[in-house]
C-alpha cells in the first residue's frame, strides 16, 4: 500500500533578494506612472493652447457669428451679407417656390440658354485669359446660399486664386445666388446651368411626372396601375426620386460640359478641381495642389486623381500636426477621396470612354458610380494622391442626404477657421516639400452592391446622351 510522506517546509535564510525584487518592481511602477502622468499633462497643455479657443468661441450663435466675422478680412464681409438679414445665420433654405418667384419658367429657360450659349467670363479683362496649365475650379451649386457665401470667402483668401478660372455649375436658377457669384472680383468667373433640372421640369421627367410610380410601390401593384416606369424599379425594389437622381446627372453633365463643350477649355491641359457649395478651402490649397501635381509627375505615374479633402470626425490641433506636408498614394475610394478631387483631361477621357458603366450602374451617387467604373472598365484604375492634412473641409450640416432640425453651420465654420489659423501660425501651411507614402494594397476591394435609386431607363439614357453633345 502506497503511503505519502508529508514534506516539512524549512524556511531559507533571509538574503534580502525578495525585498530587493519588490523594491525594483515598485520603482518601475512609479516611473511608469510618472511617464503616464507627464504625457497626460502635456496633452492637456496642448488641448488648452489649441482647442480651448475653439470651444470658447462657439458658446452661442451670436458669439460664433462674431468670431467668424472677426476671422475674415473686412473687405470680404460683403460676400456674407444676404438681402434678407433673417437668413444670415441660417443655412436651412426655404423651399424652391419661396426662394424664387421673380420670373416664370419660360423666362428662366431663356436666361439659362443665354448663359450657356454666351459662356461669358467675368473679370477676364482684369486677370487676363486662362492659361493652358492654370487650375479650373468647378463648384456644384444647388440652393444653399449660406454655405456658398463662406466657400467664396475662403476662395478669396487663397494664394494664386487670381490665376484660376472659377466655374459655378447651377441646377437652380436664383437671382440672389447669381448676384453673389457675379459680385466676385478676385478671379475670373463663369456660370453654367444644368439644363435638365427639376426646377425647369417640375411635372415631367427628369422631374417628377404625376404618372410615375411612387417610390415604395410594389412592382406587382405598379404593373396593375400602369404607372409609366413600372418596369424599372431599382435593385432594392424602389422607384426613382428626382431629387436624388439630379445630383448624379448634374455632376456628369458639368464634367462633360467643362472638359468637352466650353470654348475656354478647348486647349486646356491643367487640372480641373471639383468642389461643392458646402466646402471650405485653406488658403494654400492651390499651392499644395500644384506641388502634388509635380510630385505625381516625378514619382507616381499611376496617380490620376489628386484629393485635397479628407473626412474628419473632429477638427483640432492634430488635424495638421506632422501631417501638414504628408501625401499618401492609395487606390481611390469613393467615400474617402471624393472631396476636393482634381483630374486632368487625360483621366477624364478615360472615364468618359466608360460612360455606359457610369450611367447604367444602379446607384444615385456619382462617386460610387465612378468607383464602379474604375473597377469594371478602366484599364488604368483610379489611384489617388491624398493630403493627410486636408485643404478642403466639409461645412454642410444639411443637404440631400442629411436633414436635421438644426442646420446651423456657424459652429463648424468657426472650428475650420480656427484649425486653419492655428496651422498658419504654426508654419504648417505652404510646405517647402512633400513626404510621399504609398499604401500597401493587401486585398482586392470587393465589388459593392449599389445603393439603388438609378433603375429607371430614362435616367440611364439621359446620362448617356450627355456625352454626345459637342462644342
Amino acid at each position: 500500500m502506497y503511503t505519502s510522506k508529508r514534506k516539512i517546509l524549512i524556511p531559507l535564510p533571509n538574503t534580502g533578494a525578495l525585498a530587493r525584487k519588490k523594491q525594483i518592481l515598485l520603482i518601475r511602477i512609479a516611473i511608469a506612472l510618472f511617464v503616464i502622468i507627464f504625457i497626460i499633462i502635456q496633452l492637456n497643455v496642448i488641448n488648452y493652447d489649441f482647442r480651448q479657443p475653439i470651444a470658447a468661441e462657439v458658446t452661442t450663435n451670436n458669439d460664433t457669428s462674431k468670431a467668424i466675422l472677426a476671422a475674415i478680412p473686412l473687405v470680404l464681409h460683403k460676400y456674407l451679407k444676404p438681402k434678407n438679414n433673417s437668413q444670415a445665420n441660417n443655412a436651412s433654405q426655404p423651399s424652391s417656390a419661396e426662394r424664387y418667384q421673380l420670373v416664370n419658367a419660360s423666362e428662366i429657360q431663356r436666361s439659362i440658354e443665354k448663359y450657356n450659349e454666351y459662356q461669358t467670363i467675368i473679370n477676364e479683362e482684369i486677370f487676363g485669359p486662362l492659361m493652358n496649365d492654370s487650375t479650373i475650379i468647378v463648384v456644384q451649386v444647388h440652393t444653399r446660399i449660406t454655405y456658398l457665401r463662406h466657400l467664396i470667402v475662403s476662395l478669396a483668401q487663397a494664394r494664386d486664386i487670381s490665376k484660376a478660372l472659377l466655374i459655378f455649375s447651377h441646377d437652380f436658377y436664383d437671382e440672389e445666388i447669381n448676384e453673389l457669384v457675379q459680385s466676385i472680383d478676385f478671379c475670373k468667373v463663369m456660370q453654367i446651368f444644368y439644363p435638365f433640372s427639376i426646377q425647369m421640369h417640375p411635372n415631367e421627367f427628369p422631374g417628377t411626372d404625376p404618372r410615375d410610380c411612387k417610390r415604395d410601390m410594389k412592382k406587382e401593384q405598379a404593373l396593375i396601375t400602369k404607372c409609366q416606369n413600372a418596369q424599372y424599379p431599382d435593385i432594392h425594389g424602389h422607384y426613382r426620386e428626382a431629387s436624388f437622381t439630379q445630383t448624379k446627372h448634374h455632376w456628369w453633365w458639368k464634367a462633360n460640359r467643362v472638359f468637352d463643350q466650353l470654348e475656354v477649355t478647348r486647349h486646356h491641359t491643367g487640372l480641373v478641381l471639383f468642389l461643392e457649395e458646402d466646402h471650405y478651402v485653406a488658403e494654400d490649397f492651390l499651392y499644395l495642389l500644384s506641388m502634388m501635381q509635380q510630385k505625381a509627375f516625378e514619382l507616381c505615374s499611376k496617380c490620376n486623381i489628386m484629393s485635397l479633402g479628407t473626412y474628419l470626425k473632429t477638427f483640432n490641433y492634430y488635424t495638421y500636426g506632422n501631417n501638414h506636408k504628408k501625401v499618401e498614394v492609395t487606390p481611390w475610394i469613393s467615400s474617402k477621396h471624393n472631396m476636393g478631387m482634381a483630374i486632368n483631361r487625360t483621366t477624364w477621357h478615360e472615364i468618359k470612354s466608360c460612360a455606359k458603366y457610369f450611367c447604367s450602374y444602379d446607384d444615385y451617387n456619382w462617386d460610387w458610380s465612378l468607383q464602379h467604373t474604375s473597377h469594371q472598365c478602366l484599364k488604368k484604375k483610379l489611384f489617388a494622391m491624398v493630403v493627410r492634412g486636408p485643404r478642403v473641409f466639409h461645412i454642410g450640416e444639411c443637404g440631400v442626404h442629411h436633414k436635421k432640425n438644426n442646420c446651423e453651420s456657424n459652429q463648424v465654420i468657426s472650428k475650420v477657421q480656427q484649425v486653419i489659423n492655428v496651422a498658419s501660425k504654426a508654419g504648417q501651411l505652404y510646405p517647402k516639400n512633400l513626404m510621399l507614402t504609398v499604401t500597401s494594397v493587401i486585398k482586392k476591394q470587393k465589388i459593392r452592391k449599389g445603393n439603388g435609386g438609378w433603375g429607371d431607363r430614362r435616367d440611364q439614357l439621359l446620362c448617356l446622351n450627355m456625352t454626345l453633345v459637342v462644342r
